[in-house]
């Protein structure tokens, strides 16, 4: 399997905003990817390639993210979920595959949710719910957003900046314990970190702080309308992970159809930590489908169509 891609980005109107979609691979079923929140869709680019050999690849960049523009709007989870809505209706031929990461994951399972005829299957990456909701108080996540408004926007140089970010703290809430983002990432992964703060809009930081991010997100009321193929990667939470335990217990026994995988000893970013163990996993699954597919097809008396021709 080829692992180099070439990737374009274009500019596309989506509702409020005008938004950044790099997109790659072969033509065929879309696979749309969405990003954490802070973060850009280059944030997907060491699994990336990996997944364009094989599908049609769309990166969104969310509205006040990276290269999207910023909106009037509260940026709460709910808000990012119409962007990905009317990408897929526009610009996807056939009901898409969702891989969404943290706040991605969030607004993929909604969307899952309330257009299920726009969604073949969802791939969730360690979604928070509400860790990032009514615990974020009791985690070391609060001081670490806070950290975080204070710069976003920033106008500083680059160096400055990745200084700022790597003097970010981590408290937490239960002791005197302070740690440092520059003891959780790499330099590299830092200056990043840094480069997707300086294109953010630090409106969009502003409900995460005030504990109003979740408002309106209803997650029970969502679980039993997602009725497509669920895959979801939960990582390590005493290594960094956001999804709690009983959260991903609730969500593997409320879905229809949920295949739980978990990243013992990795931290909140599976994609960027554990490059080849999750493309591995998510190829898996994915190729279940297309298994699944071609033998429906057979019954059906149909030859099933080479989509990756």
């Amino acid at each position: 399997m080829a692992l180099s891609a070439v990737i374009s980005e274009e500019l596309i109107c989506l509702g409020a905003a005008s938004c950044n979609v790099a997109r790659a691979g072969r033509r065929g079923t879309p696979l749309v990817m969405l990003h954490g929140v802070t973060r850009r869709w280059q944030t997907f680019l060491p699994i990336l390639p990996s997944l364009a050999a094989r599908w049609d690849v769309w990166a969104l960049d969310f509205r006040g993210h990276g290269l999207s523009e910023s909106v009037d709007c509260e940026y709460r989870v709910v808000d990012y979920v119409p962007d990905a809505v009317e990408m897929i209706r526009r610009y996807c031929s056939e009901p898409a595959i969702i891989y969404g990461h943290s706040l991605g994951a969030m607004v993929a399972a909604a969307v899952a949710a309330e257009e299920p005829e726009l969604v073949r299957a969802v791939i969730l990456e360690d979604p928070p719910f509400e860790t990032m909701g009514n615990r974020i108080a009791q985690t070391r996540l609060l001081s670490y957003f806070q950290g975080m408004h204070q710069i976003a926007g920033s106008h500083l140089s680059i160096d400055e900046l990745v200084s700022r970010v790597a003097n970010l703290q981590l408290k937490d809430p239960f002791s005197d314990h302070v740690q440092r983002l520059a003891e959780t990432r790499d330099a590299a992964a830092l200056r990043f970190t840094a480069m997707c703060l300086a294109q953010l809009d630090p409106a969009a930081l502003k409900p995460i702080v005030a504990g109003h991010w979740l408002d309106g997100y209803q997650l029970d009321g969502m679980l039993s309308r997602i009725t497509c193929p669920v895959l979801l990667l939960q990582a390590d939470p005493s290594s960094g992970g956001m999804l709690a335990a009983e959260d991903a217990q609730h969500l593997h026994e409320r879905l229809s159809s949920c295949t739980k995988v978990n990243f013992a000893g990795t931290g909140h970013l599976i994609h960027s930590s554990k490059p080849q163990e999750i493309t591995t996993t998510v190829h898996n699954f994915l190729e279940s489908l297309e298994d699944q597919r071609i033998a429906t097809s057979l019954r059906a008396g149909k030859e099933p169509a080479n989509e990756n021709k």
